[in-house]
């Protein structure tokens, strides 16, 4: 359900739940488990170090000129509740548009054609945990693009908040998930804005598979249907030596960062793509994920 821009925030996902530590977004103290199965782990022996490799990202041909994406022309983005994409990002005749965009001029039309998902229109959520290495993943993928392709980061956009700015550091409460809330919100809101003129995104959480309502179904209902999830997931020792290296309130504990990675081990068994990106630098991560959501846009309907 989408919220009109500008009113008031929903009340949150669970009502009656005590304030608790943080859901998502990389910060603040860790939400305890539900009380659950044990979450799956990667087989033993699975390639790409100790917590193995998707068969999704696995090496492959790119997809074949004219392959159907999402059930539609290839590459096409899915219409969101508030109407259609038109091509090039215009409003359709006579129907305003539902992010009320300016509409921009199509795109400068492009030479260079890269395997991958090409001159595909995408929306992309990256998921992973804190020292993954998401943002900047994220913003190689988007500047390598030979499309427009912008970034929008969860964390940079709760962080627009200054004065009142409620760190999950400083204890988790209604303000500070109100802002996590009203964060995903704009975000959505943007992202939608961008697809509707013809520039994809790739946008950067740390979702918990635990949390649907307020994870990866949560942006789903901000984004649209046809946001393609990719997970970031290094061992444990490398996203503690990147954490260490942060500074401010991007910096966690040790012990925060070991939750949040385990946690995370459940995206396992869940049929998207996951990428140990332990030893690899940032130009062949983003390369691994392209080759994933191409393959994505491949797929037939509801393989």
């Amino acid at each position: 359900m989408q919220h009109a821009v500008g009113g008031p925030l929903p009340s949150p996902e669970q009502p009656g739940r005590a304030p608790g530590p943080v859901p998502a977004g990389g910060h603040g103290p860790v939400p305890p488990p539900p009380q659950a199965a044990p979450y799956p782990v990667p087989p033993s022996g699975a390639p790409g170090g100790r917590l193995g490799v998707h068969p999704a990202v696995r090496p492959g041909p790119p997809p074949a000129p004219g392959a159907p994406g999402w059930g539609a022309g290839p590459g096409a983005v899915p219409p969101h509740a508030g109407g259609g994409v038109p091509p090039h990002g215009g409003t359709a005749p006579g129907a305003p548009h539902a992010t009320g965009a300016v509409p921009l001029l199509p795109p400068v039309p492009v030479v260079e054609h890269r395997p991958g998902t090409g001159a595909a229109t995408l929306a992309v959520l990256l998921i992973g945990p804190a020292g993954a290495g998401k943002t900047t993943v994220a913003r190689h993928w988007a500047r390598r693009r030979p499309v427009p392709t912008a970034h929008i980061s969860l964390d940079d956009v709760r962080e627009w908040v200054c004065s009142g700015f409620a760190d999950p550091q400083s204890g988790w409460n209604e303000h500070s998930e109100a802002q996590y809330r009203l964060a995903r919100r704009t975000c959505g809101f943007a992202a939608r804005n961008f697809l509707a003129n013809g520039i994809s995104c790739i946008l950067d959480d740390a979702v918990f598979p635990d949390r649907p309502v307020v994870g990866l179904g949560g942006w789903k209902r901000h984004v649209g249907p046809g946001l393609l999830p990719v997970v970031l997931l290094p061992g444990l020792e490398v996203v503690l030596e990147r954490n260490a290296q942060r500074a401010g309130n991007r910096r966690l504990s040790d012990e925060e960062v070991a939750a949040i990675h385990g946690r995370m081990a459940g995206w396992y068994g869940s049929g998207l793509p996951i990428i140990d990106n332990s030893a690899l630098d940032v130009e062949s991560t983003a390369r691994l994920i392209d080759e994933a959501l191409a393959r994505a846009i491949a797929a037939p309907p509801g393989g």
